[in-house]
């Protein structure tokens, strides 16, 4: 694991561990975020609101998620199937 994928998944569970699990969809994860929509995760070359990896990976995601741990690694997994990682 690179240093920019560790510190985007130190980002995610952060911003997304105070969701209300499972989550069923993109905007029940809004609430835990400390921007909302427009919180932005950075690291290295990678930064991109929420919002904008929504957008991004809305076709690589499978809700639900059952825990943070689930979403995180689904985000990761979806950055580098878009060659954004």
């Amino acid at each position: 694991m690179s240093d920019v994928e560790a510190d985007l998944r130190e980002q995610f569970t952060r911003a997304f561990e105070e969701a209300d699990y499972p989550v069923e969809g993109p905007m029940e994860l809004v609430p835990a975020l400390p921007d909302g929509p427009g919180t932005r995760f950075s690291a290295g070359d990678f930064s991109m609101t929420a919002m904008e990896m929504a957008m991004t990976l809305s076709d690589v995601q499978e809700f639900p998620y059952g825990s943070v741990e689930e979403l995180v690694d689904d985000l990761v997994e979806g950055l580098h199937e878009k060659d954004l990682l």
